[in-house]
C-alpha cells in the first residue's frame, strides 16, 4: 500500500507507525503543512494518515490550508480508502463531515485512561475495557453522522471514533514514543499549568516503557484494522 500523511507540525511524526508501515512493506510519503501545502493528487495514495498539531481546525484566517485539508479528506474518505486521524487529525475528519469542533471542559494532557465501549461484529475496532494512553487536546468534537463511538474517557466523551468500515478518528495518541513524547514536551510545555488532567512534565516523561508498548501494540491493532478494510 501507499502511505501518505499529513504532518501539521516538525515535532509530531508518526511515531511507532512508520515502523509498522515499512516492516509491512508499505510505501509512506507525507505532505508536511508548515513547509508547503501542495497535497498529492488523491489517486497516488492508498492510506491517509492524518497527524496531529497545536492549532485547532477552526482557524482557517491564521492557517488557510485547512479548509484545502478538509476537503482532501473528505474525498479520500468518500472514496472508501482507510483513513487515520490522531488528535487533530481525528478533529478534522469530524470537521470534514460537517461536526462542530469546540474546547473541551477540560484539556487532557499526559497518561490517562480510556474505556472502549462495547460493540458487536468484525467491522467495528474494539478497545480494551480500560487502557491507560497518551494525550495532549484541548478541544473536542461532536460525534460525526454515522459515526459509532468506539472510546470515551472521564473528561471527553468522544475520545475515539469510526464510520463505515474504513475510517477512525483518535483523541489520544498510540504512536507516542519515549522521543516523540520528550519532542512534545519540549516544544508545548507552556500549556502544562496544573490542573486535574494536565500532568507535570516529569510525570509524562517518567512513563514506563511497558506503557509505551502497550499503546503502540494497540497502535498496531488499529493499523491491522485500517489496511485489511482495504484489502475487503
Amino acid at each position: 500500500m501507499r502511505a501518505h500523511y499529513f504532518q501539521h507540525v516538525p515535532f509530531e511524526g508518526l511515531g511507532s507507525i512508520a515502523p509498522w508501515l515499512e516492516n509491512a512493506g508499505h510505501s509512506i510519503t507525507r505532505t508536511q503543512f508548515f513547509k508547503s501545502w501542495v497535497l498529492p493528487d488523491p489517486a497516488t495514495i492508498d492510506f491517509l494518515i492524518v497527524m496531529g498539531g497545536p492549532m485547532s481546525v477552526n482557524d482557517e484566517n491564521t492557517y488557510p490550508w485547512l479548509a484545502e485539508e478538509k476537503r482532501f479528506i473528505h474525498e479520500i474518505m468518500m472514496s472508501g480508502k482507510p483513513v487515520l486521524g490522531i488528535c487533530l487529525g481525528a478533529q478534522l475528519i469530524a470537521s470534514a463531515m460537517g461536526s462542530k469542533v469546540y474546547p473541551n471542559p477540560s484539556k487532557e494532557i499526559g497518561w490517562f485512561p480510556i474505556h472502549g465501549t462495547a460493540t458487536a461484529g468484525k467491522k467495528t475496532l474494539k478497545f480494551p475495557e480500560t487502557i491507560t494512553v497518551f494525550h495532549w487536546h484541548g478541544e473536542t468534537y461532536d460525534l460525526p453522522t454515522g459515526a459509532n463511538r468506539i472510546a470515551s474517557s472521564a473528561v471527553c466523551e468522544n475520545q475515539a471514533f469510526q464510520v463505515g468500515r474504513n475510517v477512525i478518528g483518535l483523541q489520544f495518541h498510540l504512536e507516542t514514543t519515549p522521543a516523540s513524547a520528550h519532542e512534545i514536551v519540549r516544544n508545548c510545555q507552556d500549556e502544562l499549568q496544573p490542573a486535574e488532567y494536565i500532568q507535570s512534565a516529569t510525570t509524562i516523561l517518567s512513563a514506563s516503557s511497558e506503557q509505551y508498548q502497550a499503546i503502540n501494540r494497540q497502535m498496531k491493532d488499529v493499523l491491522s484494522f485500517l489496511t485489511a478494510a482495504k484489502a475487503e
